[in-house]
């Protein structure tokens, strides 16, 4: 296999054990990760995509047996659905199976320890609320860094994620590129911010919308056009993939990025907060080094980040 063309899995996982993705020596509490070499990157991309994979179409066909609201999340407007919990606990028993000593940590589900210096960060469904309505922009996100589940201390070493309505898959691996559909992807060239297609999103609380929509209504008549997709890890592909020139919202959460931005960097981009600090829930930039630091020394003068 060549370092330029990283092997995909399409379907799930093989029955060959722990053993058939590597394995790693157990970190003590050594102030940097430890990363993984190239091999087992690349067994844990192959891992990633193949658990996305699989849980991808359990998600799509469980939206077309009709959804089922388990309960609200931060809001009344913010719901987890059965087929959320149910693809993260399918995601949790495909890594038990397979990297048992692996740390996992999912939206919906918490934090679970493991010994080995990696973690599993899940997003089993990204766009619950557009999985709700039936709107095809939905994504299973599923990661893995070396260290803690934390953008000042984690690195980032393998990710993938699906569009589960259609299929599609991208992913990345440290300085194995990112892919989709066999096509080695790369940001946009940095243009202008006037010229530049930006994606966003929104909060699910009052306040934070409120403030959301403050910057925005500054922002707008200074780019090219803004979209709103719905989800973050879709987003972020798009970044990768050059559908967007660039990227921000306030309010992410780290299952939210951590594979899509993997795919970024991948890609030739950027991702970062604002005022010198990793992305985080109070904000994520990503695309063109340029274009990230131009639009975020915009952010950071429409205080895009002050507390609420």
């Amino acid at each position: 296999m060549s370092r330029g063309e990283p092997q995909v899995v399409s379907g799930a996982p093989s029955a060959a054990g722990p053993g058939r993705w590597g394995t790693m020596k157990p970190m003590t509490s050594a102030p940097t990760p430890a990363v993984p070499d190239e091999k087992l990157t690349r067994e844990l991309m192959e891992l990633a995509s193949a658990m996305a994979t699989e849980v991808g179409e359990l998600v799509r066909r469980a939206r077309v047996e009709g959804v089922s609201v388990a309960g609200l999340k931060t809001t009344a407007t913010d719901v987890v659905t059965q087929a959320d919990l149910a693809a993260e606990r399918r995601l949790r028993e495909l890594i038990a199976e397979h990297r048992p000593e692996d740390a996992v940590l999912g939206e919906e589900g918490g934090t679970t320890g493991g010994t080995s210096g990696l973690t599993w960060v899940l997003d089993p469904i990204d766009g619950t609320v557009n999985y709700l309505y039936g709107l095809p922009v939905y994504a299973v996100s599923v990661a893995v860094v070396a260290g803690p589940a934390d953008p000042e201390h984690w690195v980032q070493v393998a990710g993938a994620v699906v569009n589960a309505a259609e299929g599609r898959l991208w992913l990345a691996g440290r300085g194995l590129g990112a892919w989709h559909a066999g096509e080695r992807l790369r940001v946009n060239e940095t243009r202008p911010l006037a010229q530049s297609l930006v994606g966003t999103g929104f909060g699910y609380a009052a306040e934070v919308r409120r403030a959301q929509g403050r910057v925005l209504a500054a922002l707008l008549p200074e780019v090219r056009d803004v979209r709103r997709g719905g989800s973050c890890a879709l987003d972020l592909c798009s970044v990768a993939s050059g559908q967007l020139d660039a990227y921000f919202e306030r309010g992410t959460q780290v299952w939210d990025f951590a594979a899509g931005s993997l795919l970024v960097r991948e890609a030739g981009g950027v991702v970062a907060g604002l005022r010198g600090r990793p992305e985080s829930p109070a904000m994520t930039v990503a695309g063109p080094a340029r274009t990230v630091a131009e639009l975020a020394r915009r952010l950071e003068a429409l205080d895009a980040d002050a507390a609420l």
